[in-house]
């Protein structure tokens, strides 16, 4: 068996250094089985939602003190009121002012498909003529209709609407024609034309003509 030595009388370093590295290990060894990162919380509540969106808002208005304060509160609250009914009102009017004026056909007010001569001078022509494809709309109404009244007609009114379809197309080629050439007489310097002139004049004709806007200037039969 082997006796624990104690440090040498001689040499008392050698116990003290002994202690030491018992103490060194000791010490150390309750670090290593420390865990490696401490989480530590946020030290406060969570807020409630309600707390949030008061930060939010700001500070609240206290309430009045007197019944001569709370009168002057309502008072400017009807101002309030006042003021943001009158500005709204004078913004409807002012959206109605700028919708009469496009459609009476003012071009300052128009949309940019609308805006300048040859555009103005389209409408003038699509507008002093009937055209069938201004029908359409509402022959397809009463076809429609027909069919739900007495189903055994659905067959006819597929076939009749396919024939208008045809004549639309038709009529709408040789108009585009037509307009982009006196177009072309009209306005010779003018870049405006093709397809997009002749599409133009295809769409406001089929539309009916009290909902066309601007607003027709011509009636049908008119010279133009």
């Amino acid at each position: 068996m082997k006796l624990l030595r104690r440090g040498n009388p001689d040499n008392p370093d050698n116990g003290d250094a002994g202690d030491a590295g018992v103490d060194e290990s000791t010490a150390t060894e309750p670090s290593s089985k420390a865990p490696s990162a401490v989480t530590e919380g946020k030290g406060r509540p969570t807020p409630s939602r309600r707390e949030a969106e008061g930060k939010r808002r700001g500070p609240v208005t206290p309430a009045p003190m007197t019944s001569k304060e709370a009168r002057a509160r309502r008072k400017e609250s009807r101002g309030d009121k006042e003021q943001r009914k009158a500005a709204a009102a004078e913004r409807r009017a002012d959206a109605a002012d700028r919708r009469a004026r496009m459609l009476a056909g003012e071009d300052k007010y128009l949309l940019p498909r609308d805006k300048g001569e040859v555009r103005a001078y389209v409408r003038d022509l699509v507008d002093s003529r009937r055209h069938l494809v201004g029908m359409f709309m509402p022959l397809a109404v009463l076809l429609i209709l027909a069919m739900f009244l007495n189903p055994a007609m659905q067959a006819i009114v597929t076939l009749v609407m396919f024939v208008m379809m045809l004549f639309m197309v038709v009529e709408g080629v040789i108009m585009g024609r037509q307009i982009n050439n006196k177009v072309r007489e009209r306005f010779p310097d003018s870049i405006d034309g093709g397809f997009k002139l002749g599409w133009y004049a295809f769409v406001r004709s089929s539309q009916i003509r009290k909902m066309r806007a601007p607003q027709p200037r011509v009636s049908p039969g008119d010279a133009v």
